[in-house]
Order: structure tokens, then sequence, then C-alpha cells
């Protein structure tokens, strides 16, 4: 079954023809063009897809695109305005914490929704928020060094 649906996606309101079984990570990245949104694992394991859906964070890979309909989506294509990265890009780059870059979108993005929710975590507070996330490449120390110069 298709369906016309009506969403906010970085501030611009989209209406996009969906079927019933595709993910609103295929959505963003095959119908919206929003490639920032990686898929992983298709499992919702890796937090690759992360997104923010009504400023929450998401693995995109498992939301039907069907249950979007009127809600608000953020990707990491929001963040950067008018050529300036937002604060928190610029802190996983001058804190190493960024190397492939494949989980970087989704860690940005969670990083946003829980300084957003708690704008001075404790250490445990923030391995507790990107503990969706996995990092192949960093060990974490670079990440959690970047959440905190933000504190």
């Amino acid at each position: 079954m298709k369906k016309i649906l009506t969403f906010n996606v970085n501030g611009e309101v989209k209406e996009v023809l969906v079927d019933g079984t595709e993910t609103l990570l295929f959505i963003l990245r095959e119908r919206l063009n929003l490639k920032g949104t990686k898929e992983g694992c298709g499992r919702g394991d890796c937090g690759a897809c992360t997104v923010l859906l009504n400023g929450k964070p998401v693995n995109s890979c498992l939301v039907l695109a069907m249950t979007v309909n009127g809600m608000d989506i953020t990707t990491i294509e929001d963040l950067e305005k008018d050529g300036e990265l937002h604060p928190i890009q610029k802190a996983f780059i001058d804190n190493g914490a960024v190397q492939c870059g494949y989980c970087t979108p989704g860690m940005i993005l969670t990083t946003k929704s829980l300084l957003e929710e708690n704008s001075k975590p404790s250490d445990e507070e923030i391995k507790h928020y990107l503990e969706g996330n996995l990092c192949r490449c960093t060990g974490y120390v670079s990440i959690m060094r970047a959440v905190k110069s933000l504190i």
C-alpha cells in the first residue's frame, strides 16, 4: 500500500510517496538524497543510521517511513549552516573523533540530543547515551573527549 506522507526534514516540509515496507533510512538516502545518514548493519545494532525524530535519536533503519507522517526529522546535513560547522562537529574534528567517518553522523546527532537534554552529563551518562553508536576506528577515547569539550 502506498501513501503520500508529509513531514519536516531539516526545516523543510517534504511530501513523499512511500510504501509500507520502506524504512526512514531508505527514504532519506534514496528519495531525498540525504547521504549523510549511513546504513551499517540494517538491524539497529550499530547506530550509523541515527537521525533525530522529534528531537530524539532513532535508528532510521528500524523506523517504517509510514510512521513519520507529521514528524520532525533532523539529519547530519542540518547541522552545518552557511558553511559553518556546528560546534559539535568542530569538537569532533578538533578532538580526533572522526576517522573513517562512517559512525560520525550518528555520534554527532546523538551527542546533540544528549546535550539538549542534559547540558552537563557525567562520563557515565555520556557513555550510556552513546552506547547504541558503535565505532570501529577511534576506540571511543577521542569521542568522549569531544563530548566533554562541549560541557
